[in-house]
């Protein structure tokens, strides 16, 4: 088949075949983006990829940013504060920012311990073996790492009561 220059103004109509592929092909582009955007991990998977475990961190992480260099900012859907232990308080600010690398836990704002009275930021975090180190300023105090195997709730942290399941 030739064309003359007077067919360079042809007008091409796409059929219903053609929308349809065109339709289809973008409904897989679309599903595709929004797999990949889902494969990203959570603040509690990457804790762990960073030798943590995913219990330093309170339920209730919302979204978080951790760039090439390893500092990073972790949001919560608020303020959350909680009893450890019959002597510690924690709280966590809606925002926490620091710097993670395998095992440590830097430049950490955010974070704070109540000790009798008074409120103190807790700066770093390190796990040597089993154990992590918490420290505020130079003073550290530690606890096994499988404390923190589950995440703490706001308010009533790692020993909330789960509600009874009637059998009716």
């Amino acid at each position: 088949m030739t064309f003359s220059s007077s067919d360079s103004h042809l007008l091409v109509v796409p059929t219903a075949r053609t929308l349809q592929g065109l339709l289809l092909l973008l409904f897989l582009s679309l599903a595709f983006a929004e797999t990949n955007l889902s494969d990203d991990p959570t603040a509690y998977e990457l804790l762990e990829r960073f030798n943590f475990p995913k219990g330093i961190l309170p339920q209730g992480v919302q979204s978080y940013l951790l760039s090439e260099d390893g500092t990073f900012d972790v949001y919560l859907s608020g303020d959350c504060e909680f009893k450890v232990t019959s002597s510690y308080l924690l709280r966590y600010k809606r925002k926490i920012t620091g710097t993670v690398k395998s095992g440590t836990l830097d430049d950490l704002n955010g974070v704070s311990v109540r000790v009798l009275f008074l409120w103190f930021g807790i700066n770093k975090v390190v796990r040597s073996g089993d154990e992590l180190h918490f420290y505020v300023g130079p003073l550290s105090a530690s606890f096994p790492s499988s404390n923190f195997e589950d995440c703490p709730r706001c308010r009533c942290g790692f020993n909330c009561a789960t509600p009874l399941v009637s059998d009716a």
